[in-house]
């Protein structure tokens, strides 16, 4: 008869991936990123058990993402002259985790793997310790 495999905590070992984020697309990017946090990629996963892996995202301050367009919000509808704000422009690392967030699917699992995700502006990073494995998508 056969059996479905399903991982315990002891046959999960997490790995850190490494992205250099110079002159890749946000969209991209950001599809590619939920795979490697939520686990799919790997032979074993099952939806109700977290498999998923840590990532950090360097140079994202070279990410290609359209930062000319004007962004509003209403706050308040129908009240007249106070109602559109121009918001200010966040920065690159705010809008790459606030892309990976909304992508995420809903429920627990979306606070679990966006703690995964390590973002930083330059090419230093603190977690040298973990051995990350430095991935490459431009060759994808």
């Amino acid at each position: 008869m056969n059996k479905t495999f399903i991982p315990d905590s002891d046959y999960i070992k997490r790995k850190w991936y490494i992205i250099d984020c110079k002159d890749q697309q946000l969209g991209r990017l950001a599809s590619s990123l939920i795979s490697l946090l939520s686990g799919k990629f790997k032979s074993y996963y099952y939806p109700s058990i977290d498999t998923g892996d840590y990532v950090i995202l360097i140079n994202v301050e070279s990410l290609i993402f359209n930062q000319e367009i004007e962004r509003f919000h209403v706050f308040q509808p129908g009240r007249p002259g106070r109602s559109l704000k121009k918001m200010g422009n966040p920065t690159p690392q705010r809008i790459i985790e606030n892309c990976i967030k909304c992508m995420m699917p809903n429920g627990l699992a979306r606070k679990r793997l966006t703690k995964r995700l390590k973002v930083y502006e330059g090419a230093n990073h603190p977690h040298q310790a973990q051995n990350p494995i430095k991935l490459d998508f431009n060759k994808l």
